[in-house]
């Protein structure tokens, strides 16, 4: 194993263990998830708070949700495809406030301006082609339906936000594409 993926394997077995515990996750934890000797982590990071803040990094990192909403079939109906984009948004969401919470918000790094806006800029576009298909139906143009989406996506993934539940997919998509109006047609 190159080095480079004996880091790659601590940081991944790391993750998990972190958001369980926070900081307070032990290297002998840590040795043993990873299937190495806790001297090895020492050869690969220079100290545990290193590791534990590599670990953070790497959770954070979007790759996960980006890839999910790449398979998404964009030949299906909007309100599939925009529900599948919802439970991807509002599983990153969970995943970042479990994080947060575990190891206290000091601990999780500020955004790197560079990156961080590359990174928001691609999900921006990955949104943003959910809804270009359905573009000549909208009231809205698509980049803005991606932001109502994130919004309502995000906003409601947190309890204390909603006040109550939180919102299932369904709900955010409902929301989204059809108001809190009434039909009144029949």
């Amino acid at each position: 194993m190159s080095p480079e993926q004996r880091r790659d394997a601590i940081v991944a077995a790391t993750i998990p263990l972190v958001r369980e515990h926070g900081f307070d996750v032990s290297t002998r934890q840590i040795a043993e998830a990873a299937g190495v000797a806790e001297g090895t982590l020492f050869r690969v990071f220079d100290d545990k708070d290193s590791l534990l803040r590599c670990a953070v990094r790497a959770a954070l990192d979007p790759s996960e949700a980006e890839s999910q909403l790449t398979s998404i079939d964009m030949t299906a109906p909007l309100a599939a495809r925009v529900e599948q984009a919802a439970v991807v948004l509002q599983q990153r969401m969970f995943d970042v406030l479990q994080l947060a919470a575990a190891v206290g918000l000091a601990n999780v790094p500020q955004p790197e301006s560079g990156r961080e806006h590359i990174q928001f800029e691609r999900m921006n576009e990955l949104l943003t082609a959910i809804f270009e298909p359905d573009r000549d139906t909208l009231s809205r143009d698509p980049a803005d339906a991606a932001r109502l989406l994130r919004i309502i996506a995000f906003g409601g993934s947190h309890a204390r936000l909603t006040e109550g539940p939180v919102m299932t997919p369904a709900e955010v998509t409902d929301l989204l594409l059809h108001g809190i109006v009434r039909d009144t047609t029949d």
